[in-house]
């Protein structure tokens, strides 16, 4: 009786958590995969980098100071109110004694209202030069956030092809470790039937210890790359990423360094930021020699007082006036402020063209550079392909000569290592070309 009201307890506990149980809530805990080609990487990094994102705020912050320059030769109008409280005084009127009209009443209370307008008519190239230099100083951060894409794109690409690298050395060395255990179980059968001594057993067991070493080894490589990919293109940590692409590829030639240069030059958003800002500072400088010349304006108004102290006699009372006037100013001696604002702004302008100048000499060094950097991944893959394919005949021979007794262990265990260095050389080529023509392209401003 016992034992069947137990049974029956347990039946409705499991029915309970059968019912509780959503199989989409548990789906939903595992760990998205992600397949990425080299262009989705770069798309997610450009997406979610907060550099790019940082050099956008300061493009937007420069469009906004084009708006503030070129809204300063615009008319202002402001709205100004007060209140003043004075002391009482005596009346005064005509005759000064026993008055019968007030010229100057008793008013201790003061109200004034005011509508001001303000509007610089000329200002002799100063409101205009400092439009122009903050449109100069947009276009160079609108230049500055090209600079960055770029940046990101390349380091997303770098990440992608690293994680790729990674997981073909993984593979390398997996099918490496597959040889020697196979050529293991050769020897311990020739080993059980006499043919040869223990030492060749524990000579393959070292060897196969080693890979062990380097297959952790290379585990560890592609965890780092696939933790730098993922920090990259924003991917949370727990997904599991596939990368969709083959590393094997032999670049086209580069062109000539000369048109790779011209090229670069014409493209390279970096040296068109500079250029931007130099001609930006020439404006800011003309602007600021400006300040020495005079400056018309136009001002006017609109009053409402009580009492109004342009209409005379003074009266307790809500009353309107206006104005209209042409202001003409010009500052005849300002003790060599405009003199260094300009010898400041000449300096910066120097420094910049010097700037510039620093940059085409390392453009010229850093095209060459990736040039041959290309050239040489290159004619290492080829040498790495050939290398790959006379190592793999190689290992062949000397495995089917070992099983025939004519070569030693210690050859098969020479000719397999050098098969796995071969590979792994191949791989480091490839790499190094997919590499090679990212950082090209970012050199020439691609």
């Amino acid at each position: 009786m016992k034992t069947g009201f137990m049974h029956r307890i347990l039946v409705w506990s499991l029915v309970a958590a059968g019912a509780a149980w959503d199989p989409s809530a548990a789906s939903a805990q595992q760990p998205p995969t992600i397949r990425l080609a080299v262009a989705d990487a770069v798309e997610r990094a450009l997406t979610t980098s907060h550099r790019v994102s940082e050099v956008e705020a300061r493009r937007d912050a420069a469009t906004a100071d084009v708006a503030s320059k070129a809204a300063a030769d615009r008319p202002t109008v402001s709205l100004l109110a007060g209140y003043t409280r004075t002391n009482h005084v005596v009346p005064f009127g005509i005759p000064p004694t026993n008055p019968t009209a007030i010229l100057y009443p008793d008013v201790p209370d003061n109200w004034r209202t005011r509508i001001d307008l303000q509007w610089p008519i000329y200002t002799f190239g100063r409101i205009e030069g400092l439009e122009r230099a903050a449109r100069a100083d947009e276009t160079a951060a609108g230049k500055d956030v090209e600079t960055a894409r770029a940046d990101i794109r390349l380091d997303a690409t770098r990440s992608f092809w690293a994680l790729v690298t990674a997981n073909e050395s993984v593979r390398v060395v997996e099918e490496a470790m597959t040889l020697i255990e196979a050529h293991l179980r050769d020897v311990k059968n020739m080993f059980a039937v006499g043919l040869v001594a223990p030492n060749d057993v524990l000579s393959v067991e070292a060897r196969l210890a080693r890979q062990r070493v380097l297959l952790i080894e290379t585990h560890n490589m592609r965890d780092v790359a696939d933790a730098d990919l993922k920090r990259v293109t924003g991917i949370p940590s727990e997904a599991t990423l596939v990368v969709d692409a083959a590393l094997a590829m032999v670049p086209d030639s580069a062109p000539e360094v000369s048109a790779l240069l011209t090229e670069a030059k014409a493209g390279r958003t970096e040296r068109q930021s500079l250029q931007a800002r130099a001609a930006g500072l020439d404006d800011r400088r003309s602007a600021v020699a400006a300040g020495l010349k005079p400056v018309i304006a136009l001002g006017a108004g609109y009053d409402y007082a009580r009492p109004n102290p342009k209409i005379f006699p003074r009266s307790n009372a809500w009353m309107d006036s206006w104005d209209v006037g042409v202001n003409f100013a010009w500052p005849l001696w300002d003790g060599g402020r405009v003199k260094a604002d300009v010898a400041q702004v000449a300096a910066n302008k120097r420094a910049v063209d010097e700037r510039l100048a620093d940059f085409d000499t390392n453009l010229a060094f850093e095209v060459r550079q990736r040039r041959l950097d290309l050239e040489a991944a290159r004619a290492s893959i080829v040498a790495a392909g050939e290398e790959v394919a006379a190592a793999a005949e190689a290992r062949r021979v000397v495995a089917e000569r070992f099983k025939a007794g004519l070569v030693s262990n210690t050859e098969v265990l020479d000719a397999q290592q050098a098969l796995l260095v071969a590979e792994l050389e191949r791989t480091r080529a490839q790499a190094a070309a997919r590499l090679a023509q990212a950082r090209l392209d970012r050199a020439v401003g691609r």
